[in-house]
């Protein structure tokens, strides 16, 4: 059976076509991208999307967003998009549709990618447990976390808001990036520093700790002087998110009471490479009384191209399947 595939973040919204069957997703198509903000909403794209396809689009969809999916009205949280789920079969055609959280179609694609679609960041080298609860991490516009708990042959996917925990500093350079963003902010949450846009936050910190002009540049510019180290206060920034994002990690993982954790996300992705030699794993294991613990845990970084379209799929063959 053919489904409609659908991943809405605040940057970029994806449509594919899936084949899923006995609740697993046995193909998923080449996925069309748009930037978010180039279409007014769901509709909108959703048409761009047909137009490309030669057939009509199947009358199942999954759509993950990343927003809570809570009541009749989804607004997403870094997006101007506005989702009616009550109202997408008269909309879009559709006979049957899921909408589910963006993190939580995330878990969805942990609960079904193969061991050879993770990449091993620090901890054991093993295989992701097949009991117990997982904690799913991913920083990209803002920072998504969901959980998996596996039990009994079952996969039980919960979506949270930890990315909207409080952001506790724990040195006295962090101390600064919180002062700096609490004068700019009412409340500092982690994602605030842990995100695509954190990056920036981190930065301006750093400048003006060492007295230096702030340069204004967008973060994708950013990012790239940080990673190609073609810019030392960049790098610098860098360094300082990396421990940033192992003591977020480890955080979540300890309240989860995780046995592994999984890296998603578009920054994480653009991580890979560095989080192993950075400070991500002195942070994820500094917990005091929890150290050993949590030097048993192993982290690991999904690689399939499209977790969120998968996840989406695989949360809708789930259901299908009963």
């Amino acid at each position: 059976m053919d489904i409609v595939a659908v991943d809405i973040g605040g940057t970029n919204a994806r449509f594919a076509i899936a084949s899923v069957e006995a609740g697993r997703v046995l193909k998923l198509g080449p996925p069309l991208t748009f930037k978010t903000n180039a279409h007014v909403g769901l509709e909108a794209a959703w048409a761009v999307f047909a137009a490309s396809t030669e057939q009509p689009l199947p009358r199942k969809a999954a759509i993950a967003v990343a927003a809570p999916v809570e009541g009749d009205v989804v607004k997403l949280t870094n997006s101007s998009w506005v989702i009616r789920p009550l109202q997408l079969s008269q909309r879009l055609g559709l006979d049957q549709s899921i909408v589910i959280n963006d993190f939580v179609a995330v878990g969805h694609a942990v609960a079904h990618a193969a061991d050879g679609q993770f990449r091993h960041i620090c901890g054991p080298d093993r295989p992701l447990p097949q009991e117990g609860v997982i904690s799913i991490v991913g920083p990209g516009t803002g920072l998504g976390v969901a959980q998996l708990l596996r039990r009994k042959g079952r996969n039980f996917v919960s979506g949270t808001e930890g990315g909207h925990m409080d952001f506790a500093p724990l040195d006295e350079l962090e101390d600064s990036m919180l002062g700096l963003l609490r004068s700019r902010y009412r409340r500092v949450s982690v994602e605030r520093i842990v995100s695509g846009p954190g990056l920036a936050n981190v930065h301006e910190t750093l400048a003006r700790i060492e007295g230096l002009p702030i340069r204004m540049q967008d973060d994708a510019s950013l990012w790239k002087s940080a990673l190609d180290g073609s810019d030392s206060l960049a790098v610098a920034a860098l360094d300082r998110f990396c421990m940033s994002f192992g003591s977020v990690a480890g955080d979540l993982a300890l309240a989860h009471g995780a046995s592994a954790l999984v890296i998603a996300g578009g920054v994480g992705q653009r991580l890979a490479g560095r989080l192993p030699d950075s400070g991500f794993r002195h942070r994820f294991t500094a917990k005091g009384r929890f150290e050993k613990r949590m030097g048993d845990i192993p982290v690991k970084l999904i690689t399939h191209p499209q977790p969120g379209l998968l996840g989406a799929a695989a949360a809708l063959a789930e259901q299908l399947h009963g």
